[in-house]
């Protein structure tokens, strides 16, 4: 080899060695977000980072970034200057349990986690392809809202991923878990999701926050009071799970997608369980009182008739008049809606009859099939109910139940009157099947 040609080889290398080390230079400043001192406050106020709950989250070493040396395109007040490769939200697939899914978690040590142009197709983009793959979409929401330095620039951004949220509901999972604030118009894509999990202590929502709910009304909240966790799994219905740490959220949806499919087309993916499916619980035949004005604790039932006792209910603090939650029956995911005597006497009510409609159209929609332990003595009488629309309400219970076409059995453990044994587990559709049981 000529001397100038062995040199021309050489310097190739060497470029190919300096374009490798520029990529991971590149890499290593991605993965370090807003920096050390910004990771080091998210971790005093006992939050994980954005790159720390997605690998707590998925199984290990499955999680494959995309766009990670995204920046934004703002030239304004300073923001030129400014520039982190990511922009503030962390996308890309992974596994839950060998599944495939799609998830995005926001960066609040970026610009507060902010939400940019680009920082907006990057989770539309992921949307799209999880749509087209057919695979669940999480979210790890951490924001300050809309990137002020963009404008309306910012807020289109928000309108694209609401649209998504809408094409995808009832087609793939979406699931949202709020670990920090989540204020403004930034709620309605979680709102829009199939569920919301919450963090005690370091999660809200809410859409005008206290200091101008206190100039426009005078009232006097703190943010816990207004959007914390408790505020709502408790009062408003707004989330349906709640937990004490970034850790049990994370493993509490790992927990939910075992029961789900991973989207409309598929069935809810079986286990094989150890429990045998023609085994006879003696206690069942004490835990419905005679005595039908006496309550009793329907849960009790439902531990006792499901696989290996394990029921995960949905909203669990939310209209405990009645019961809604996934277990197995036979290895197989079932849908559990249940009136429940011990709160209200189980009657049905405005926030009951929402609270299970949504869960049985969801069930629905994602072939997996409901059954309904039912005991109730009618719709909750009173002035308030009529006057906040108990018909309505009512009505969508009805309508979930009549339109839903997956198998439905229904278990009289009691008794079923009035308006109340029509809501819970109405026949489908002419020619449809339903299987209704009563002890009696």
């Amino acid at each position: 080899m000529e001397l100038g040609t062995w040199n021309l080889e050489l310097q190739k290398d060497m470029d190919v060695e300096e374009k490798l080390k520029e990529l991971r230079d590149r890499h290593l400043e991605a993965e370090k977000g807003g920096g050390e001192e910004r990771i080091e406050r998210q971790h005093k106020a006992g939050k994980l980072t954005a790159r720390e709950r997605i690998h707590f989250l998925l199984d290990e070493g499955t999680f494959e970034e995309s766009d990670k040396f995204v920046v934004h395109r703002c030239s304004d007040l300073g923001m030129e200057q400014r520039k982190i490769p990511g922009d503030g939200v962390i996308t890309g697939y992974g596994k839950i349990d060998g599944r495939l899914l799609y998830v995005f978690a926001q960066d609040f040590t970026v610009f507060g986690g902010s939400l940019s142009e680009t920082y907006a197709a990057k989770i539309c983009k992921l949307m799209d392809l999880a749509m087209k793959m057919g695979a669940p979409v999480i979210g790890l929401n951490d924001s300050g809202g809309a990137r002020i330095q963009e404008g309306v620039v910012s807020l289109a951004g928000y309108a694209d991923i609401f649209l998504r949220n809408t094409l995808a509901s009832g087609v793939i999972p979406q699931i949202s878990a709020i670990m920090g604030p989540c204020a403004g118009g930034a709620v309605y894509s979680p709102a829009i999701t199939d569920f919301i999990f919450m963090v005690h202590k370091t999660s809200y929502m809410f859409i005008t926050g206290p200091d101008v709910i206190k100039t426009v009304t005078q009232e006097e909240v703190t943010k816990s009071e207004l959007g914390g966790a408790t505020t709502h799994t408790t009062t408003s219905g707004v989330a349906h799970f709640a937990a004490n740490s970034d850790e049990e959220c994370l493993a509490k949806i790992r927990k939910l997608l075992s029961f789900l499919p991973s989207n409309n087309m598929e069935d809810p993916p079986h286990q094989e369980s150890s429990d045998n499916p023609d085994r006879v619980d003696p206690k069942l035949n004490t835990l419905v009182p005679a005595d039908p004005d006496k309550p009793y604790d329907i849960k009790d039932v439902i531990h006792s008739v499901v696989d290996d006792h394990d029921f995960v209910e949905v909203h669990p603090h939310f209209a405990e008049n009645i019961v809604i939650g996934f277990a197995r029956l036979n290895g197989f995911p079932v849908g559990i809606v249940s009136n429940q005597p011990a709160v209200l006497a189980g009657t049905l009510d405005i926030n009951s009859s929402v609270k299970a409609a949504r869960f049985v159209r969801f069930c629905d929609a994602f072939n997996i099939p409901l059954v309904v332990f039912e005991d109730v003595p009618g719709f909750l009488p009173g002035v308030s109910q009529e006057h906040g629309g108990v018909i309505k309400h009512g009505a969508k219970l009805l309508y979930a139940f009549a339109e839903a076409t997956v198998p439905k059995i229904t278990l009289i453990t009691r008794k079923a009157y009035g308006g109340g044994l029509l809501c819970n587990g109405i026949q489908t559709h002419p020619g449809g099947h339903e299987l209704r049981v009563s002890d009696g």
